[in-house]
């Protein structure tokens, strides 16, 4: 059976991306970044890498890959959002957020975009 090892990110700053995902995860790098790669891995629980590569294609309106990233309840959501968008995560006005959202939508640094979901929301 296949297990899902690593996530893998374009992006136009390497260096930067790895800061601020350490910083978002509190993962560690896997080996020095070389030739414009790097990957991150939990440093104390099971989990995927996530690989940080260059890439030239814009990020998208609606991508259709994104990460997940889940919070406890409504506290640890919002206290989270606030906490990325400090390290440099921007929020999105996304067009569309149904009625009743578990989720908030923000972007990396480098444009990604990525979901804070409420485990505990309804």
């Amino acid at each position: 059976m296949l297990t899902l090892g690593t996530v893998v990110m374009g992006v136009s700053d390497v260096e930067r991306a790895v800061r601020f995902w350490q910083e978002a995860l509190g993962y560690v790098l896997r080996d020095p970044v070389e030739d414009g790669w790097a990957v991150l891995i939990p440093t104390d629980r099971p989990g995927p890498g996530l690989a940080l590569t260059v890439s030239e294609t814009p990020t998208r309106h609606h991508p259709r890959t994104h990460l997940d990233l889940y919070a406890a309840d409504a506290a640890e959501q919002a206290a989270e959002v606030e906490r990325l968008v400090s390290l440099g995560a921007e929020r999105v006005d996304w067009d569309l957020y149904p009625e009743d959202p578990d989720f908030v939508v923000l972007t990396d640094p480098e444009g990604n975009r990525f979901c804070v979901i409420d485990t505990a929301h309804g």
